[in-house]
């Protein structure tokens, strides 16, 4: 079953399921700095997607500093062997490390890659919750951040048309949905 609200001329949906297998403009992944896969979310996608993405990626490395995506920062790639036709890839935050800039660097990932959305025409875009899984940030603290920040840019710009929250099992689609209520109903 799936959620939506509508923001402006956009809608924004909340689904549990794999971000693997959706077809949309882009998918999101939740990278780490040096862009080269790893666990979880950013694993699944690099099988997903094949070796032409991790070249895709090595090739964006040479333009960024050291090498490495700052935290809250945003690249896009193409989508390879994925349904999706692009990858925007962010670095979300470390929750305990990062500490009260938690909250704003979390909420960069999704800004940044609505921005790219936009500069690069794209008017469907897929996110997984960003930060939740080895990253350490509490699923319904990264939640209220992260729809909050999607509400709040399409407030300002009017797209991408659709925002689907992708999320992986029934604790984060929960933690989504109880935000939801509260960020994009103010029924909370």
């Amino acid at each position: 079953m799936q959620r939506e609200f509508t923001v402006g001329p956009s809608k924004i949906s909340l689904v549990e399921g794999d971000i693997t297998s959706e077809d949309v403009d882009a998918i999101v992944n939740a990278a780490n700095a040096g862009l080269l896969g790893g666990g979880g979310v950013d694993g699944a996608i690099h099988r997903a997607a094949g070796p032409e993405l991790l070249a895709a990626c090595r090739a964006v490395k040479k333009s960024l500093p050291g090498g490495l995506l700052r935290t809250g920062g945003a690249v896009i790639t193409p989508g390879s062997r994925l349904p999706a036709r692009h990858v925007i890839h962010c670095v979300g935050p470390v929750y305990e490390r990062e500490g009260a800039r938690a909250p704003g660097l979390l909420a960069s990932c999704f800004t940044e890659a609505l921005r790219l959305c936009r500069e690069h025409g794209l008017s469907s875009v897929a996110f997984p919750a960003i930060s939740t899984g080895v990253y350490g940030y509490p699923l319904d603290k990264a939640a209220r951040v992260s729809l909050a920040a999607v509400r709040d840019d399409l407030r300002a710009h009017g797209a991408p048309a659709v925002v689907r929250m992708v999320l992986f099992g029934a604790n984060a689609l929960s933690a989504f949905e109880r935000a939801a209520d509260e960020v994009l109903t103010g029924t909370h």
